[in-house]
């Protein structure tokens, strides 16, 4: 139920009118692609460094060390670039029964209403884990002695971007742009 899906914009062959849904529609593209980023070059280095460490444990019976520990940094990370895929493109789980029944200014509201929730609780998130990322600033990983916030930050990358989608979501809504249809061919990839 987002407006950054590729199949909503394409729908109807209806594109956003006005500066704003197209700054707003490009500002969710960025965070698009900012995830795919992410989540491409987390996935290259952990699988990189993983088949390093077998390949030198098997020819020479020990391994790299390190490699070990940059899966604590670097896939929080990974999971922090899906999940801003995901919402960008309106592709989290979701129980759709109810969009699927409605339509119109009813559909909207309940976009709203959800957009709301999801704005509300990612911004509770990014306030509770403040006292986690400090508390992290303090711990260090034993071989690459790189911080643990590195990968803690992830949570406000994640929580941050699905803040922003869901405000403009709510602002595009208000501007008068109708959310996109939920049907079952359109939601699948």
């Amino acid at each position: 139920m987002s407006f950054g899906s590729d199949d909503s914009r394409q729908e109807g062959g209806k594109r956003p009118k006005g500066l704003f849904l197209a700054v707003a529609e490009g500002l969710v593209s960025a965070l698009d692609w900012s995830g795919r980023l992410i989540a491409v070059v987390c996935l290259g280095v952990m699988f990189a460094a993983l088949f390093v460490n077998v390949v030198l444990r098997y020819t020479l019976g020990s391994g790299i060390t390190w490699a070990y520990e940059i899966h604590a940094i670097l896939l929080p990370w990974l999971v922090a670039g899906g999940i801003v895929i995901a919402t960008a493109r309106g592709r989290h789980v979701a129980v759709s029964l109810l969009s699927n029944l409605l339509t119109g200014r009813a559909l909207s509201v309940l976009v709203l209403i959800i957009q709301a929730a999801i704005l509300v609780i990612s911004l509770s998130i990014l306030w509770s884990s403040q006292p986690i990322l400090k508390a992290s600033t303090f711990q260090t990983l034993a071989t690459l002695g790189i911080k643990q916030v590195w990968g803690y930050s992830s949570l406000a990358y994640a929580f941050g971007a699905m803040a922003v989608i869901a405000g403009l979501d709510i602002l595009q809504i208000l501007a008068g742009k109708p959310p996109a249809s939920q049907t079952p061919e359109a939601s699948l990839s």
